[in-house]
């Protein structure tokens, strides 16, 4: 212990750090490195050194393993053998017992150490994936596949299906436009209640009271469970060190934490700025070869097997989670057993940067503070948020994992968990994010969420009795009335705007009558805009963004713009149903930092 803590530290400080480590039960190799702020590297290659072990800080290049590895326990690793130079050689990755016992064997065996080597966990991580790469690929590909093959869109989005569906919509939403002056009325009232149910349903939610997540009582770091954080990323080199500055500032044991960084081979500048925090015994990586389907869930599907905690979360590059979510949200999951899915309140950190940040802002408020709560203590189906969504490893294992295919996975996952009755809940904990600041941002980030959700509609209505049976009649009611509704409103809410105008400008004021149908029209939407409106004001209160209401009166106009978006959708998932149109995202700055923290 006396090396490992190197020449700045005496005997006293060596043995206070062993005595704090085996009193806490933590690996002293990790709480040294902690405590006195070194590199893990450092303070493993000062333990080797001392028993006289090789040490090198990466497993050399070329390096192939001299046996088989299985995808499933790779997380489980610590030891593997390899063919380098033509000679066997054995890395090791061991903790503080692992390293005192091959220095006994050392001193049996000085020859051990041409055949032994030690390595820091993240460079034999990164070896595992590299060697195990196309067994991760399969399984990452085709895991669900095997696991439950009638719930993947690599199977069920057919060019036909995809034809049909796009035919439907634009079916559907002709129809209903057409009928106040085509139909007799008789039909209205089930004309009505067929426009009014999704937002019948946002006035439940409405009605609900917040019960906001209660304050724990401080857990014993010795009680906290390991917690898994999978971070994906992609041609986000800029946002690295203000995420490790957000994931460093987590109020969880260090030596509790298991961070992923899950960078795509093709960022290489990502991948270099991900190398540089390493020394960190917290972090790890693992690159994710060029492959299709260039997507999130595939890259989270290829570093799932290496996750070792009890709990696993999922955070993006531009998400700033508050320091004590974990610990918030491992209390929720030990007060109640039957959750398998925890979601974190994602709050828009610049809605006050433009009219589209503030009305997204509004939007998430109302989606994440005030909707998904009601749907999580109704039980019924959770459309998930694509980060800070917090899994039982197990029960995540047990569904499959994320569908490689699908682009708004965390949907897709939501109603799977329904399916498998493995309940969701929400945490009042929030992440803050940054929403886009241009419109063409907006539009390429919600054609894909438009086509996620169309492809996750698809997915699990081509066996309709089959989903019946796993959600019931009523869950399955409500899921249909909300993911349709998502998908037909927007294009009805323009198909109607633009009838209004052209009636207008073209002198046909007939067209707008004072008779039944146009007061049931009239009607709905008032009622359907004044929802809206409730909804989206009720949440910027509950996240304390009462400044940005006066935004929300644009909304009519948002809403067009989310149709003109919904329409590129259903190209997008006639022609290119699996293509990913990623948000490019920027850093925060230190001004922009202060003005958030004051607040």
């Amino acid at each position: 212990m006396r090396a490992i803590v190197g020449p700045d530290g005496g005997d006293a400080t060596a043995r206070r750090l062993l005595e704090e480590a085996l009193l806490t039960e933590i690996d002293p190799i990790l709480h040294a490195a902690f405590s006195l702020n070194i590199d893990i590297g450092t303070a493993m290659e000062r333990g080797a050194t001392a028993f006289g072990l090789t040490f090198f800080d990466v497993i050399p290049a070329g390096s192939s393993s001299a046996g088989p590895l299985r995808v499933e326990r790779l997380a489980d690793v610590h030891f593997v053998r390899a063919m380098t130079l033509g000679e066997e050689v054995a890395y090791a990755a061991p903790d503080f017992n692992g390293l005192m016992r091959l220095g006994a064997l050392y001193d049996t065996d000085p020859a051990l150490t041409r055949r032994l080597c030690i390595v820091p966990g993240a460079a034999l991580r990164q070896y595992l994936a590299t060697e195990a790469a196309p067994d991760l690929l399969v399984a990452a590909r085709q895991g669900l596949v095997r696991h439950w093959p009638t719930a993947t869109a690599s199977l069920e989005l057919t060019l036909s299906v995809r034809l049909a569906f796009g035919a439907l919509v634009l079916v559907l939403v002709a129809t209903l436009l057409a009928l106040p002056y085509l139909a007799a009325a008789w039909a209205m009232p089930a004309w009505a209640a067929v426009m009014l149910l999704p937002a019948l349903i946002r006035l439940a939610a409405l009605c609900m009271p917040n019960h906001a997540t209660a304050p724990e009582a401080r857990v014993d770091p010795q009680d906290l469970p390991l917690y898994s954080v999978l971070v994906p990323l992609r041609d986000e080199a800029d946002m690295v060190d203000q995420l490790c500055r957000g994931l460093r500032a987590l109020d969880y044991p260090a030596h509790r934490l298991d961070i992923i960084f899950v960078v795509e081979q093709r960022s290489p500048q990502t991948v270099a700025a991900v190398r540089r925090h390493l020394g960190d015994a917290r972090f790890s990586l693992v690159e994710v070869p060029h492959a299709l389907p260039l997507t999130k869930p595939k890259a989270l599907d290829f570093a799932l097997p290496f996750c070792r905690g009890e709990f696993v979360v999922v955070f993006d590059a531009e998400d700033r989670p508050e320091p004590g979510q974990l610990r918030q949200v491992v209390n929720q999951f030990r007060r109640a057993p039957h959750l398998h899915c925890i979601q974190a309140r994602l709050v828009i950190a610049n809605g006050e940067k433009g009219a589209l940040p503030a009305l997204f802002a509004g939007e998430y408020a109302a989606l994440f503070s005030v909707f998904l709560p009601a749907l999580g203590r109704w039980g019924m189906v959770m459309p998930l948020g694509g980060t800070s969504n917090h899994f039982r490893l197990a029960s995540l294992r047990a569904t499959g994992g994320w569908d490689a295919y699908n682009v708004t996975e965390d949907a897709d996952l939501g109603v799977r968990l329904a399916r498998r009755r493995l309940s969701c809940g929400t945490s009042s904990s929030a992440t803050l994010e940054d929403a886009p600041e241009t419109l063409r941002v907006w539009i390429g980030q919600r054609r894909r969420w438009m086509k996620g959700w169309m492809q996750t509609v698809l997915v699990h209505n081509r066996h309709p009795a089959q989903l019946i049976r796993d959600l019931g009649w009523w869950r399955f009611l409500i899921f249909e009335i909300m993911v349709f509704g998502m998908i037909l409103s927007p294009l009805l809410h323009t198909g109607f705007m633009l009838t209004c105008i052209f009636a207008f400008f073209t002198g046909h004021m007939e067209l707008l009558r004072l008779d039944l149908w146009t007061a049931s029209c009239l009607s709905v939407f008032a009622l359907g805009y004044g929802i809206a409106f409730a909804i989206h004001i009720l949440g910027l209160i509950r996240t304390g963004q009462t400044r940005l209401l006066p935004f929300q009166a644009l909304l009519p106009i948002y809403w067009i713009a989310v149709a003109w978006a919904t329409l590129w959708a259903l190209i997008d998932l006639t022609l290119k149903p699996f293509d990913w149109i990623k948000t490019a995202h920027r850093p925060v700055s230190d001004t922009q930092r202060r003005q958030v923290a004051a607040e």
